[in-house]
């Protein structure tokens, strides 16, 4: 059997009972950092008095997921495996998708653990949410993907949770201010952390307050959504007339479309 075990992200004791049985019996586990994973463990050892049989580890994340699966025993699986992100639940903007889909292929079973999960608990924290939402995950970091991505946020017809780092969420919040300034945004900060902090309010307020903020830490970020009737869709053609090299162009097509990216780059440079 393999589990998908989501791991705290920020109190320890937010590690469910199922999970603490579960790696009690695990013993192969695949993790997005060895040394995250064990460290972990330790902690979870030295608190809860966790007896841990000897784990086989293995490194598996988005830069060499290919490559492992491609070479890997199913007879392992024989054992009792486990995947472990290295915060929250793996497959939600953390590695662990492609090791579902092998399993899939391969007919093993496998199980997903419940636990901590970030875009959830901001869901919920933000009281802009009653059914439906969209979750975009982290943003492009730059350039016009990043604008049409932030522009589809605000046309959303429902609210939009938006995984941000510190190094980008003060721009995020401008960018945003500056498009739609009465747009009501909630803001979580190190949750379930010491020192979690929650903002609410417009964007234009918020684009203030955060200026004399400690923005070190992970943030998550509810958009609330458009109360316009109609919405800005961005269309192929306005793709095609940005002034843009065909790659940007291709790429951008491709996420909008569903269409290969490299088709689409051959038929622009003919």
């Amino acid at each position: 059997m393999l589990y998908f075990i989501p791991t705290p992200i920020g109190n320890l004791s937010d590690v469910s009972l199922h999970v603490l049985e579960v790696l009690k019996e695990c013993e192969v586990i695949f993790c997005e950092d060895t040394r995250v994973t064990k460290k972990l463990l330790s902690l979870l050892q030295d608190r809860y008095n966790l007896t841990l049989k000897n784990i086989q580890f293995y490194s598996l994340h988005s830069h060499n997921e290919n490559e492992v699966l491609k070479d890997l025993d199913i007879e392992i699986f024989k054992k009792t495996s486990a995947y472990m992100s290295d915060a929250g639940m793996p497959c939600i903007s953390d590695p662990g998708n492609s090791l579902i889909k092998f399993a899939q292929k391969n007919g093993i079973d496998y199980e997903v653990l419940s636990g901590s999960n970030a875009l959830l608990l901001a869901a919920v924290a933000s009281g802009l949410i009653r059914k439906e939402f969209s979750f975009l995950g982290f943003l492009p970091n730059k350039g016009d993907e990043r604008k049409i991505s932030i522009q589809n946020a605000l046309n959303s017809a429902f609210p939009a949770i938006i995984y941000e780092s510190p190094k980008r969420i003060l721009s995020l919040i401008k960018d945003i201010a500056n498009l739609a300034p009465q747009r009501e945004i909630f803001i979580i900060k190190e949750a379930t952390k010491k020192f979690e902090k929650k903002y609410f309010d417009t964007a234009i307020n918020l684009a203030k307050i955060l200026e004399d903020e400690n923005l070190n830490g992970e943030f998550c970020l509810v958009i609330d959504k458009s109360k316009n009737t109609k919405f800005e869709t961005i269309l192929e053609s306005d793709i095609l007339d940005l002034d843009i090299p065909p790659k940007q162009k291709s790429k951008l097509l491709s996420k909008i479309t569903g269409i290969n990216q490299k088709e689409i780059y051959k038929n622009l440079i003919k």
